[in-house]
């Protein structure tokens, strides 16, 4: 049975960090990627990698946001610097297996506010 994990939100001020984990059990991924949704919103791309290493990234976040993973661990990580008022959603963690098949964590909350 496949799980994606989150962990790592909170609340920030803005132009703080923090470090998004998301802990995958159950199968290996082709791709991995983090996705979020604020309140009204549709659920957006943050960033995606793939098992190569190469990423891809929403222009919002471009600079201020790196993905990574760890694939001993089965973990992917996106550290968010600089962060803004409008980063404010849930940030899901979302993994696709090489049949295609998608799975999604639960998510975590990331609220960046004085």
């Amino acid at each position: 049975q496949v799980q994606l994990v989150e962990s790592g939100g909170g609340l920030v001020q803005p132009g703080g960090s923090l470090r998004l984990s998301c802990t995958a059990s159950g199968s290996r991924f082709y791709a991995m990627g983090w996705y979020r949704q604020a309140p009204g919103k549709q659920r957006e791309l943050v960033a995606h990698i793939i098992s190569g290493g190469n990423t891809n990234y929403a222009d919002s976040v471009k600079g201020r946001f790196t993905i990574s993973r760890n694939n001993a661990k089965n973990t992917l990580y996106l550290q968010m610097n600089s962060l803004k008022p409008e980063d404010t959603a849930v940030y899901y963690c979302n993994a696709v297996e090489s049949t295609q098949a998608v799975h999604w964590g639960r998510g975590t909350q990331v609220t960046v506010s004085s």
